[in-house]
């Protein structure tokens, strides 16, 4: 296919210009597998897809090609930047009834102000794209949807070609046999700079006990060599496969892929009303459930990670109480358990106010105390100046929204960069008070192991 005709734009499409017209179809498809559909664009858009499932499996995205590419390097205003230009770029949207909304998917990193040379080289402060070709199931319902932005005169013609394209695509996915393939052979696990890593936990934990801040959240990374290269396919095959109650998420760039299984909701809205979820101290499963019940009982009474999932929990109902109207918070945090690690969970939701938008909802709410700390301003300098490490996208928000509004964001921990023949894993624990280095690092483990597993490494401890 002639790429030119897809309008794969780049980063600086000037979408204020009123040539612009940003047209969508959509068409009923049968059963098709989602990672089937990704596969199926591997030799025309290897760097160009993304994937998304949500954590009840009610909704699945698949994108393919870029229609348009909103980006941003800006530090302070990275959200506004995103968020104008895709309020703009639906100002200019032409659909029928029946059709559904295009979907806009992608990241941001966790700290623009912090950036080294580094694996995250590639990726700008913000980076979203309009895929040319989206597969959604929702609600067990395929739709595949065609998407054109476009100043050309010959913009039928180009149409005509994506439906083409499409069409090839959806049979690729739906005859083709789709191998699933075996987990990477890893040839080495590389523990990136432990000791200063070690040495910034006892460091922080000293600012604390001086006053300096409440809490502050310290990561660190892994590097996993393969024998071969990794095909993106697999890791999102194995991640899903193994992390079922997790939201899944893939987005490709420059021949990388940022993914992860997340249990963490940052913020949703849908039809108008938002949600998000405090999500904030932890303990490991029980290898028995009267072993697991203990341990998830431990973690209810923990007055230290109490502590920690509170300070969450006041974040984010602040942010609900000056953004939305009817906020609903639970007085006591409940459990929420997955395969490898159970949490403190609080929900929360509430009516969003006329004229907030998910991007205002996201750059109120980013970084929580949980991949930050407390007070914001005063442990992310802590974080700069101790951590030594370039987060890129982990722990920072990545998701979706649509040209109606609705949208949801998680925020990207157990997650790893896959870099060909390697990969950067990342993992961090909220340091407080009474922090010991050794435990610390021991809860790392704990956080690294779902993609660990999923890409052939061998569990630590």
């Amino acid at each position: 296919m002639n790429r030119k005709l897809t309008a794969t734009r780049g980063p600086r499409l000037n979408i204020e210009d009123n040539k612009v017209r940003f047209f969508t179809e959509t068409i009923d498809a049968g059963r098709i597998s989602p990672l089937a559909f990704f596969e199926a664009g591997d030799s025309s858009y290897s760097h160009e897809r993304f994937y998304w499932q949500n954590a009840d499996k009610t909704l699945t995205l698949v994108g393919l090609g870029h229609a348009t590419v909103l980006a941003s390097d800006r530090v302070e205003k990275r959200f506004e930047d995103i968020s104008n230009a895709w309020q703009t770029l639906c100002a200019a949207l032409i659909k029928e009834e029946k059709d559904l909304d295009p979907v806009l998917f992608g990241g941001f990193s966790f700290d623009p102000n912090h950036v080294k040379e580094s694996e995250w080289a590639a990726f700008p402060s913000a980076h979203f794209v309009v895929p040319s070709i989206q597969l959604i199931i929702k609600n067990g319902k395929t739709s595949i949807s065609i998407n054109l932005v476009t100043e050309s005169e010959y913009a039928v013609e180009e149409f005509d070609r994506l439906r083409d394209e499409r069409d090839r695509l959806i049979h690729i996915a739906q005859v083709e046999e789709f191998n699933v393939l075996s987990k990477p052979e890893v040839v080495s696990v590389v523990e990136i700079e432990k000791e200063r890593y070690l040495k910034a936990v006892g460091d922080v934990t000293e600012k604390i006990n001086n006053g300096e801040a409440e809490k502050v959240v310290i990561a660190r990374s892994v590097k996993l060599q393969f024998a071969d290269e990794v095909p993106a396919v697999t890791a999102l095959h194995h991640i899903s496969n193994e992390q079922q109650e997790s939201y899944h998420f893939g987005l490709q760039k420059e021949g990388q892929l940022f993914f992860g299984a997340t249990p963490e909701r940052l913020i949703e809205i849908s039809n108008g009303r938002a949600y998000s979820a405090c999500v904030a101290g932890s303990i490991r499963r029980g290898k028995s459930a009267a072993e697991d019940r203990e341990l998830g009982d431990e973690l209810l009474e923990d007055r230290k990670n109490r502590e920690e999932h509170q300070y969450v929990v006041n974040m984010i109902s602040q942010v609900f109480e000056a953004y939305c109207t009817d906020v609903s918070i639970p007085k006591v945090p409940k459990l929420m358990k997955i395969r490898d690690i159970q949490h403190l969970f609080t929900p929360v939701e509430g009516e969003v106010e006329q004229g907030t938008d998910i991007f205002s909802l996201v750059q109120a709410l980013h970084p929580t105390p949980a991949l930050g700390g407390v007070p914001t301003n005063v442990s992310m300098d802590i974080i700069r100046s101790e951590e030594n490490m370039d987060r890129g996208y982990y722990a920072a928000p990545i998701g979706w929204t649509d040209t109606a509004g609705n949208g949801e964001f998680a925020v990207a921990i157990r997650s790893a960069l896959l870099d060909g023949e390697c990969a950067y894993l990342y993992a961090g624990g909220g340091i407080v008070a009474d922090s010991v280095p050794e435990e610390e690092y021991d809860e790392t483990w704990v956080k690294f192991r779902p993609v660990m597993r999923a890409l052939g490494g061998k569990l630590h401890g």
